[in-house]
């Protein structure tokens, strides 16, 4: 079974205090994706960070993505439908101290889909678990961003040598979904 996680797409990090330029280009590919993946009966999950003051990464970045704030909501254009399940966390990898694993396991996932920001930090960090986790990971290279190419090119190139990620495009997945 796959599914969707869907990584920080937070106002924080698509238009606010840490926006990412690239972030408005992998909106639409994780929207399709998204959709596809609910009318396939496949579970779609947001990761998203929710911040406290005492967290470690305020040192690094400061005040972001706030629990409770506006910075941590999911942007309307992805808002999760009430099939959706969303989770918060406090580290840059969607799995720690989140529950994630627990939710796919239940759900008897083995293959996750890894979206969302940035390539570079939770998009690795994440991937880094899921395949300590023993998860196969597939990441869309058009439904991710970093701050910058290179930091795009290297985080990528990282996630398939290191961690054994499939990158994929939205339209491959799309189409091998076609099949099943």
């Amino acid at each position: 079974m796959e599914s969707v996680v869907v990584v920080d797409m937070l106002e924080d990090f698509v238009g606010g205090k840490l926006a990412c330029r690239e972030a408005a280009k992998i909106i639409e590919p994780i929207r399709k994706l998204s959709i596809a993946a609910r009318a396939k009966k496949k579970p779609v999950i947001y990761v998203g960070d929710a911040h406290l003051p005492s967290d470690p990464e305020m040192i690094i970045w400061g005040e972001h993505a706030m629990k409770g704030s506006p910075g941590a909501s999911i942007i309307k254009e992805l808002a999760p439908s009430p099939t959706d399940i969303v989770l918060e966390k406090r580290t840059y990898s969607g799995f720690r101290e989140t529950g994630l694993d627990l939710v796919l396991r239940s759900l008897k996932v083995n293959t996750i889909i890894l979206v969302g920001l940035h390539t570079h930090l939770c998009i690795r960090h994440t991937a880094a678990d899921a395949f300590f986790l023993n998860y196969h990971t597939i990441v869309p290279v058009d439904c991710v961003c970093a701050f910058s190419p290179q930091e795009q090119e290297s985080g990528l190139e990282y996630l398939h040598k290191f961690y054994g990620v499939e990158l994929s495009t939205v339209s491959s997945i799309l189409e091998n979904w076609k099949k099943e």
